[in-house]
């Protein structure tokens, strides 16, 4: 069996954009959500895009279209390429969230007592 990475339910992680730019953030880890999201304002920083396609999103804050973007992370050491859908964050505690599409990628464990 291949060795997994263990993640804790946040964790430090490199969003990196076009032109070598870089950004460190702290993301939340959610394997209940099916895709991964970024803020927008990030994006924008990190000129991500271009935009890929939308996708009919359901979320707490309710239903809406958002757009989407390619976009490449590290967590742990692990490159992963995935989607992430762009939405404004600045009211949440995280400005990236983690989902199903990448943490699959990536073959992660998560362990809610981990601390990062």
């Amino acid at each position: 069996m291949k060795e997994r990475s263990i993640l804790g339910l946040t964790e430090t992680v490199k969003l990196l954009g076009n032109d070598q730019k870089e950004e460190i953030l702290l993301a939340r880890i959610d394997s209940g959500a099916t895709s991964s999201s970024v803020d927008l304002n990030i994006a924008v920083k990190l000129q991500l895009g271009p935009i890929t396609r939308s996708k009919l999103v359901k979320s707490a804050s309710g239903v809406g279209k958002r757009p989407i973007v390619k976009a490449e992370v590290i967590i742990d050491g692990k490159n992963i390429e995935g989607e992430f859908t762009l939405v404004d964050r600045s009211h949440m505690t995280y400005p990236i969230l983690i989902g199903q599409n990448i943490l699959k990628k990536g073959e992660f464990l998560i362990d809610p007592l981990k601390t990062s």
